[in-house]
């Protein structure tokens, strides 16, 4: 197969010269270097290369350019290839424009001429962008395939699982792919018996267990050892930046993570106020990264699901869900929280079957062409909204509340109003689900009285659960489900009632993030009192090592 395209355009023949020779010496193994002199010229090529479905990976402008722009030749060229990453080369005076350009044209980036030394000032942009790029890159492969039905559950649980987890794979709808029913004949598969994942060897796995799955995929599911320095349980931004900075810090570090890399976080289609990211980042961008740079630690990534945990002396041990057990002198629970299920008629049938919780990514491109629905008003909802807009025909965000403005960022309550395909309606809430096999219509009341409308998937980001059922009585916590710590577990009710006292018997108050019992710390969203941002779960992880070194200094 060719390789992928870097696409260099600039009317100046001399300086787009220079940008070929600068991108052939550092990227010429690995991808082939094409140049334009006109935006036009880019265009018609870019539509060619579509054609004969070849991969562009980047695409590196000018900005001042006669007849077309580099802003606006950014933005055509989104339409043909929108995962490419977008960069603009502009003269100082333009920088401006290219801030702007961020989100008009959502360009990825713009770098200042002149940009020598290369090493310095445009590799580095260049490497990172295309780090991005190659991890969501799926080129033609006869590798791991999915066979299953769009309105299942267990599919649609399969492919989040994959999906999160980066493992590339090519999904066929049984029900409407001539391909997929000529796969399940030639390998005599009962095409009544789905999902189906289909190897390369020729072998495969007919609605295999998560655990099964992720060993056949390569994802390690037996801890290494059987005593860690700090096991951490969840794996969203709080319990990756403990594993950073655990493992960076000499900590024998285990995570124990039953999905994927990023938790909740990780559904997000884009985060864009988060420091240091000024396009934004994914959820899952920014929980690929994090793990990638714990494993360079040396933190040890664990594909398993947490089902209890007991503490004996100086151990805490956390029970596995394949009767399996590690053990360690700290523990950080930083599990997060799942969306409130809806409690109408309906939605508990429906469930990966047209109604989903979070923002069910790998259901986006399905959404092609439908009417979208989303309840919920906070940050989650925008940024799913904003990124469901892209294939949807219409998204309509249902909220209780009489606007957007008490509980979404300023910043997605003004990309919204600029999209027209989505629709905020206040004061509405959903009654109902319709549907037998999947989801069919939605019975809503809003301020005009009840309506029964079409829909093909309804996104639901109500509320957050902690589950933390699986933890025993000494870990207490609040009415909620969210865990008690610090401070928390010192105020004048929880003294009175004498369950504190009962459980803690060391000669000092519980460090900021610790829990009931010493040695049990917790960050993040499970947290009770927490603030639900990723920033700040990042920084309660990070805080959470510094108390483990003084709780650990006691050994």
């Amino acid at each position: 197969m060719n390789r992928p395209i870097l696409f260099a355009i600039d009317d100046d023949i001399s300086v787009l010269e220079a940008v070929v020779q600068d991108l052939r010496r550092q990227y010429g193994s690995t991808y082939r270097v094409m140049r334009a002199g006109s935006g036009q010229a880019a265009l018609d090529t870019l539509r060619q290369l579509k054609v004969r479905e070849e991969a562009v990976a980047l695409l590196l402008s000018d900005q001042r350019m006669p007849g077309m722009t580099g802003v606006e030749l950014l933005e055509a060229a989104q339409s043909i290839y929108p995962e490419a990453r977008r960069v603009l080369l502009t003269a100082y005076a333009d920088t401006e424009a290219a801030i702007r350009a961020i989100n008009t044209a959502r360009i990825h980036y713009y770098l200042t001429k002149p940009w020598d030394p290369p090493e310095e000032k445009l590799y580095p942009v260049l490497d990172d962008l295309l780090q991005d790029w190659n991890a969501g890159y799926q080129p033609k492969f006869e590798g791991l395939r999915v066979i299953g039905h769009r309105w299942s559950l267990k599919d649609h649980q399969l492919r989040s699982f994959l999906s999160r987890n980066h493992v590339p794979y090519r999904w066929l709808d049984a029900a409407a792919s001539d391909d997929a029913r000529q796969l399940l004949k030639e390998r005599s598969l009962d095409p009544e018996v789905l999902p189906v994942v289909l190897f390369s060897d020729g072998s495969a796995l007919v609605d295999p267990e998560q655990e099964a799955l992720a060993a056949r995929v390569g994802l390690r599911t037996q801890a290494a050892q059987d005593f860690y320095d700090i096991v951490v349980v969840g794996a969203g931004p709080a319990g990756l930046a403990a594993a950073v900075y655990g493992a960076s810090e000499g900590l024998k570090t285990l995570v124990i993570e039953p999905d994927a890399p990023g938790g909740q976080a990780g559904s997000s289609s884009r985060i864009e106020n988060y420091l240091g990211f000024p396009s934004g980042i994914s959820g899952a961008d920014l929980g690929r990264r994090a793990h990638m740079q714990g494993v360079r630690f040396g933190a040890e990534f664990l594909t398993q699901r947490a089902v209890g945990l007991r503490v004996d002396g100086q151990y805490r041990f956390v029970v596995l869900a394949d009767g399996r057990e590690v053990s360690s002198h700290v523990l950080l629970l930083s599990t997060g929280v799942e969306y409130t299920r809806l409690n109408i008629p309906g939605a508990a049938q429906l469930t990966g079957r047209g109604v989903y919780y979070g923002a069910a990514l790998v259901e986006a491109a399905a959404c092609k062409g439908e009417d979208v629905f989303i309840i919920g008003g906070a940050n989650s909802a925008g940024q799913a909204a904003l990124h469901f807009a892209q294939f949807a025909c219409k998204v309509t965000m249902l909220v209780r509340a009489p606007g957007l403005e008490s509980s979404m960022s300023r910043y997605l309550i003004d990309e919204i109003s600029r999209i027209p395909n989505i629709v905020v309606e206040p004061k509405t809430q959903v009654l109902e689900a319709l549907g037998t096999d999947h989801l069919d219509a939605l019975r809503i009341r809003g301020p005009e009285g009840e309506t029964v409308r079409e829909a093909g998937s309804l996104f639901v980001f109500i509320g957050a659960v902690p589950g933390t059922e699986w933890l025993p009585d000494s870990i207490l916590r609040d009415d909620k489900g969210f865990v008690l710590a610090g401070p928390d577990l010192t105020t004048p009710d929880l003294k009175a009632s004498g369950k504190f006292a009962q459980i803690w018997k060391e000669d000092r108050d519980p460090f900021l993030l610790e829990s009931s019992v010493p040695g049990v710390f917790v960050a993040g969203d499970v947290r009770h009192g927490s603030i639900k941002r990723a920033a700040s779960a990042v920084g309660e992880g990070s805080i959470a090592v510094q108390f483990a070194h003084q709780y650990l200094a006691r050994f």
